[in-house]
């Protein structure tokens, strides 16, 4: 399972442009090891150690988008392989070999697993925390060796992602659910306490950074759709399915409670599935959601940790079915992986990624441009968006043009992008001189086209001769002393 995780999550990866995020991460990772420690100092820390994880990946296998993504691919696969062995383990074969295909095609998976973020490492990390507190509490193991791997990977988890600390609460939850002795609680405690004080300097630094995120408080991230469809299901047909499965689950899970305790037929020594999988599920979206009562702190994107969750929780839904009729569990079964496959493979088209179209831009230039020639980007949009990074991500395509605006580059300044001149000012500084052609890159919608750099060129001399659009830019040839093309 974990293997066809793993394939499913390459094929194709290749395909969409990289996007902002995933800027960061390249331009992070390519950055010397003095200069990214540099630059965390100042932003992102909470992906720092993702970010260097990266920079040793790219020296050996290159900044190629497929190359990038692989590792989150891999992630996924190992992520598969926890939530089928978590399920057989607590469930039954069965439900594992439901859960697994389910987390193979679930959209949130397939997409954070073509994505050159950390998201995917820390679903997996995540997955595999559960199981390892699934076999301490299953074995009531006391030994110190045992708690210290659990404490060295809870505080991995939370350099690699931050709000992996919030499972400190899930796994209070599964001790609570399998009635441990005091000495598992006492041993668990004293792990999870050295595990928070080994993080503490990316907790500190993190919070110093918070005002990164400051941008959330103006969009609505809470609202009933966001929850429902766009945490893990993508799209409102896909949530359809999953939650009726997952309500499936949550029924039989209350009415095998409601049963005497004399027939549940329960191991008091381990947590039940549903105990795992719900606890798992909604408290860290639960204390995310308070939190925001403080602080404007929570984005979808932030709940992948809690993708395997989801896939185990409509496993669950699709075995209660399997239990009563094998004929309708393989039926549902079908209906859920077959309402994934659109996604999928939407996911695999050039602009799935925030409609970003750097490689297409790249191509446009390779194709009608000649070295010695000056390039401008538009540089009104924020970072993450700006046509400047197609020649960063994608530098084949502008090989041998001037980057005349350009301030600072990226691996010499405090944040992950470059700083950049105006148009004006670098028309002052003489850098256009000797240059006769500029390609101006503008951003783009379907019904609005930015004029960052048009007036400035125009006032030098310069004249648009041809244009050539993009599915998120335009892209202007101006020659100097051309007649003005109206």
């Amino acid at each position: 399972m974990g293997a066809i995780a793993t394939l499913l999550s390459l094929l194709g990866s290749w395909i969409p442009s990289l996007w902002g995020d995933e800027a960061a991460s390249v331009l992070s990772a390519q950055r010397s090891v003095p200069s990214l420690l540099g630059m965390l100092r100042h932003v992102d820390a909470v992906h720092g150690t993702y970010y260097l994880a990266l920079h040793w990946w790219v020296a050996v296998f290159g900044p190629s988008p497929f190359s990038v993504r692989v590792p989150s691919a891999i992630a996924v696969g190992l992520g598969a392989v926890a939530v089928v062995h978590l399920a057989a383990r607590l469930s039954g074969r069965r439900t594992a070999l439901f859960a697994g295909l389910v987390y193979c095609l679930l959209p949130r998976v397939t997409y954070m697993g073509e994505e050159a973020r950390a998201y995917a490492l820390d679903a997996a990390l995540a997955a595999w925390l559960l199981v390892l507190l699934v076999d301490l509490v299953q074995r009531r193991r006391t030994s110190r060796r045992a708690w210290v791997v659990y404490a060295v990977l809870l505080a991995l988890g939370v350099y690699l992602f931050l709000y992996l600390a919030l499972f400190v609460v899930v796994h209070g939850v599964v001790l609570l659910a399998a009635r441990v002795p005091r000495t598992v609680w006492r041993r668990w405690l004293i792990a999870t306490v050295a595990a928070m004080a080994a993080a503490s300097p990316v907790i500190a630094v993190s919070i110093s950074e918070r005002a990164q995120v400051a941008f959330l408080a103006n969009r609505n991230t809470t609202g009933f759709t966001s929850l429902a469809v766009g945490l893990w299901f993508s799209t409102w047909w896909v949530a359809l399915v999953a939650w009726a499965l997952i309500a499936v689950a949550v029924v039989a899970w209350a009415r095998r409670l409601l049963l005497p305790a004399a027939d549940r037929r329960e191991h008091l020594s381990s947590p039940s599935i549903e105990a795992v999988t719900f606890a798992w599920l909604l408290i860290p979206g639960g204390l995310l959601l308070l939190s925001t009562l403080i602080v404007a702190d929570f984005s979808g994107r932030y709940l992948s940790m809690c993708a395997p969750a989801a896939a185990l929780a409509v496993g669950i839904g699709l075995e209660r079915l399997a239990s009563r009729r094998v004929a309708l569990g393989i039926t549902a079964a079908v209906v859920v992986l077959a309402s994934c496959v659109p996604v999928y493979a939407a996911q695999r088209t050039p602009y799935a990624k925030n409609q970003s179209d750097w490689a297409e831009i790249s191509a446009t230039i390779s194709e009608h441009s000649e070295p010695g020639q000056a390039v401008v980007f538009d540089e009104t949009i924020k970072p993450s968006k700006r046509p400047r990074l197609a020649y960063r991500t994608y530098p084949a395509g502008f090989r041998g043009l001037d980057d005349v605006a350009l301030a600072v580059p990226y691996d010499q300044a405090p944040t992950w992008h470059d700083e950049t001149l105006t148009v004006s000012q670098a028309v002052s500084r003489r850098r256009l001189v000797g240059h006769s052609t500029v390609w101006l890159i503008e951003y783009a919608t379907p019904s609005h086209v930015d004029v960052y750099g048009r007036s400035a060129l125009e006032s030098d001399g310069y004249s648009i001769v041809a244009s050539y659009r993009t599915h998120r830019s335009v892209i202007y040839r101006l020659v100097h002393g051309a007649p003005l093309k109206r």
